[in-house]
């Protein structure tokens, strides 16, 4: 997601210091506008007054905010940096109180909407932190989104997106369910999607992931083991407020049990595949 987020502020015409893993795709994006492709993550905070990064999980977020080389050790002052990743909060908080003892700001600030949204800048952003120094930000944001929601102190950003994730897995769990028992029962999964489309039980998820399940197409556009990692945050989350989440442990198990069968890169509608085997039926046109 992160290269075309970035690709969106080049052409907006602004001046990008870039940095990722790979290498060459940084010197890709940097010939698309003002694009200057860095050796580090610190180099690119001594090039920026505002920094955006997205990774997959917390160590990777530690490892490129403070680890060797990492944002902190290059960061101008006065300058923002914005982890558009969803990670734990706990950890971006410890991560954000690093950058706060540098007189600089963090924010947690994940975003929805997966690859399509990153490519189409319709992406939404939750943000968490200073406000100010949201405020600050928010013309970038708004050049990779449509959607900017202030959620309040450090952490809240990635609160609202766990419990945004947390619901997107159980709807699918039980659409899976419900279109298996369907299909099982000899209901036509077309005249099933039909009835659901025009119920109660009318979802935008449902109506962007169905068509996917019925030609059998998982390409990735949000991964079922990035959906359990959040999944997981967002039990971690409720167990520290001895809040019990029962429809969701069993989410969790039932991508864990995806993952297990070799899912696990696929996009996250992959999972109802699961069900199926034990079924003994596929769901498609």
């Amino acid at each position: 997601m992160g290269y075309p987020m970035a690709q969106h502020l080049l052409e907006a015409g602004h001046e990008v210091a870039l940095w990722t893993h790979s290498a060459s795709k940084a010197h890709e994006l940097a010939a698309k506008g003002k694009g200057t492709a860095c050796a580090t993550p610190k180099e690119v905070a001594q090039r920026a007054d505002f920094i955006f990064f997205c990774v997959g999980d917390s160590a990777m977020a530690r490892a490129i905010s403070v680890g060797k080389d990492g944002l902190l050790d290059g960061v101008r002052p006065n300058s923002v940096t914005a982890n558009c990743s969803t990670v734990s909060p706990a950890e971006s908080g410890a991560i954000g109180a690093m950058f706060a003892d540098h007189g600089v700001h963090f924010l947690d600030a994940p975003c929805t909407g997966s690859k399509a949204g990153a490519e189409g800048g319709t992406l939404t952003f939750m943000v968490g932190g200073d406000r100010g120094a949201c405020e600050r930000a928010k013309p970038f944001f708004e050049t990779m989104g449509k959607r900017l929601y202030y959620c309040g102190a450090a952490g809240q950003g990635l609160r609202a997106k766990l419990t945004q994730n947390l619901i997107l897995a159980n709807l699918m769990q039980a659409f899976a369910e419900g279109l298996v028992l369907a299909v099982k029962n000899g209901v036509a999964p077309e005249l099933m999607l039909d009835i659901l489309d025009n119920s109660a039980a009318k979802s935008a998820l449902i109506t962007a992931k169905a068509p996917s399940i019925l030609k059998r197409d998982f390409q990735t556009n949000f991964s079922t083991k990035w959906m359990h990692k959040d999944v997981g945050l967002a039990l971690e989350a409720a167990k520290a407020l001895d809040l019990p989440l029962p429809l969701t442990a069993i989410t969790e198990q039932m991508l864990r049990a995806a993952i297990a069968k070799g899912y696990g890169e696929e996009d996250f509608c992959s999972t109802i595949r699961v069900l199926e085997d034990l079924a003994g039926i596929e769901v498609k046109s």
